[in-house]
């Protein structure tokens, strides 16, 4: 397909002048150019195809040259970087140096905030909305938030709705409807939301029709009884949007969200209504491309694919290689067959931490909140301290929306609630927002918290089954790539214990988590070299094993090893650590991510850039021999 509209796009302003028909072509083409995106990696898709016709109709209504937009969750972001200019850099997103997968204002000043956490667009609208009126005092600026059915029921939207209905702003916010998040959308509000989808057209009647109604003469019982029925069947008719405007906020909808002209017209009707509006816009994700409308969550983040001559979906290096998510998985299930005690709860990401066969063999156990971090932790505490065993499965990232609760409902309690953070570490393409690189620090801090990392796949089970052993909390992590074994004879998990691979007489490298594999690749090669440089498993990040510091410092020169912000993370521990027992610290070296937001980029090219990759040990190795070759330790051990 050629990219006739596309490719001449340099600016929204140009949609303005445009055609119905061309703009319907313009939406096959986007359509098209996301196609070509998935050929050769895995990006966000359903999502992306669902919002194209929204997409076209905002930039078409409004100016976000000096209007606001903000996308929630920012993974729906392709349409809206090709409608704005980017269409000749659209190949190179979601590579290094390339085109974030989310907004990203470095990139262009259509995109406000790096957004890929569900549920603040609100908010940031509101805020904008509020300054602007501030500073912008001769000008309008018109404000739009797009946030969709999923991240709806996050507790901070309706923060910022009841904020915004009482500070009587006038706000756009858009409810893209498709029925979920990367899975079904769950809970009380998905249930409201689809009664809305059977409902008809409303437009904030509901406080004339409430007038009317409470003017009428009651005549009798029976006829009391008659009017009250009447008032409920008028509600239960004007179902969609009775939330909202109990919230303050006048409700339009529900719209088809692939009319574009549709859209158009109903977007310029709001523009201009004073106060916050809510505009109810239905969508399929996946739309215009059968398959991915069929199966939005195995479409959400496709594996590479192409299509053949019959136009099948054709896998492009499908990798058979086993997921670290999908060994935790089989670890919790196992668990969860043991122990009935034991149970799941996750935030919305069902697919995303492979849990399809536990919520299928274990329903009754498992839950799932919603984009609803806080809310799980605290729900697992309840959990925990009636006599459950809750595992807490969130991605490292979210659950930093929940450091209250895992302060104050699980450590502070003292209960045995076990984090396991998925995507800890570098999380490749997807970039800063979804990088988990603080949880070894923020979860360290913590009193009553045993903080682990399994160094391979061998650990895994183990380790999962000594913390349900534990009467406090756990966490444990894990990063988004292939599970990798390092050959060994695999020791027993004990608190606080790290488990020695080799010893070296140079020095030795305490490796925690998954970089155990590139710390015995880094340590063959220095042996190989002339250098005897040993590996410790590390396994516990606190407490960190004192004992096996002490060894290692008297040895030689140390280098601490992790895939976390160098601040507060295990070489911060190790260092604390050598404090208390009196040992030196100058041959002590820590290999961490410094301190700056990572961009996106394959894992190993990312790691690799930070000196975390086998070669990047290696030369702080060399280095750090060269420094004190001819030096003998600075400090004895007390």
């Amino acid at each position: 397909m050629s990219f006739e509209i596309l490719s001449e796009l340099k600016s929204p302003e140009q949609l303005k002048g445009m055609t119905g028909a061309q703009k319907v072509q313009l939406a096959d083409e986007i359509r098209e150019a996301l196609l070509t995106i998935v050929e050769d990696r895995a990006a966000h898709f359903a999502s992306n195809l669902g919002v194209v016709e929204l997409c076209i109709a905002l930039h078409s209504v409004f100016d976000f040259s000096k209007d606001r937009l903000i996308w929630d969750t920012g993974h729906q972001i392709y349409p809206h970087k090709l409608v704005t200019g980017r269409f000749p850099e659209i190949q190179t997103i979601r590579r290094r140096g390339g085109l974030m997968g989310y907004p990203n204002p470095v990139e262009s000043d259509y995109d406000l905030f790096v957004t890929g956490h569900a549920g603040s667009s609100v908010s940031t609208v509101l805020g904008l909305k509020a300054a602007d009126d501030l500073l912008f005092t001769e000008e309008n600026r018109r404000s739009v938030a797009v946030i969709g059915d999923g991240a709806l029921p996050s507790g901070i939207v309706f923060e910022a709705m009841n904020n915004a209905a009482g500070l009587e702003k006038d706000l756009l916010v858009i409810l893209n409807d498709n029925k979920m998040g990367i899975c079904p959308r769950v809970g009380g509000i998905a249930s409201y939301l689809d009664k809305a989808r059977v409902a008809p057209f409303y437009n904030g009647m509901k406080r004339d029709v409430s007038w009317l109604l409470n003017k009428l003469p009651v005549v009798g019982e029976p006829m009391e009884h008659m009017l009250g029925q009447f008032k409920e069947a008028l509600k239960t008719f004007f179902h969609g949007g009775m939330l909202f405007e109990e919230m303050g906020f006048r409700y339009i909808g529900p719209v088809d969200g692939h009319d574009i002209e549709s859209l158009q017209r109903y977007l310029t009707m709001v523009r201009d209504v004073k106060g916050p509006v809510l505009l109810h816009v239905f969508t399929d994700k996946g739309h215009g491309f059968e398959p991915a409308q069929q199966d939005p969550v195995k479409f959400h983040t496709p594996a590479p694919f192409c299509r053949d001559e019959n136009n099948e979906i054709v896998p492009v290096n499908a990798d058979s290689s086993v997921a670290y998510t999908n060994i935790v998985s089989d670890a919790i299930y196992e668990a969860m067959k043991k122990d009935e005690r034991v149970c799941v709860l996750t935030a919305a990401m069902c697919a995303g931490n492979k849990l399809g066969k536990i919520r299928g063999d274990f329903a009754e156990r498992f839950f799932d909140t919603g984009i609803c971090e806080g809310h799980a932790v605290a729900f697992a505490g309840g959990m925990a301290k009636s006599g459950m065993r809750p595992i807490v499965d969130i991605y490292s990232t979210f659950l930093q929306r929940s450091f209250d609760q895992i302060f104050q409902e699980v450590a502070l309690q003292n209960l045995p609630v076990i984090f396991c953070m998925d995507r800890a570490g570098l999380c490749g393409p997807d970039g800063p927002t979804h990088h988990g690189v603080f949880d070894n620090s923020y979860m360290r801090i913590f009193p009553n918290m045993v903080v682990m990392a399994p160094g391979d796949e061998l650990d895994i089970q183990p380790m999962l089954d000594f913390a349900l052993t534990l009467d406090g909390p756990s966490s444990l992590r894990y990063p988004k790539t292939n599970a990798e074994q390092v050959e060994r004879e695999v020791a027993a998990v004990e608190l606080g214990r790290s488990e020695v691979i080799s010893w070296g007489t140079d020095g030795n490298i305490l490796a925690c988590g998954a970089l155990l594999p590139d710390a015995v690749k880094a340590a063959e090669k220095l042996t190989d070299s002339g250098l005897s440089v040993g590996v410790v498993n590390a396994r516990f990040v606190k407490p960190v094993d004192e004992e096996v510091i002490r060894k290692a410092v008297q040895t030689g020169f140390v280098i601490t090893v992790e895939e976390n912000a160098h601040n507060g993370g295990f070489g911060s521990a190790v260092l604390e650590a050598a404090n208390r027992i009196g040992a030196a610290t100058d041959r002590i070296r820590v290999l961490a991510i410094p301190d700056e937001f990572v961009e996106h980029g394959g894992r190993g090219e990312l790691l690799a850039s930070l000196g975390l990759d086998a070669e990047g040990i290696c030369t702080a190795a060399r280095d750090l021999a060269a420094e004190t070759a001819d030096s003998e330790p600075s400090a004895s051990v007390a």
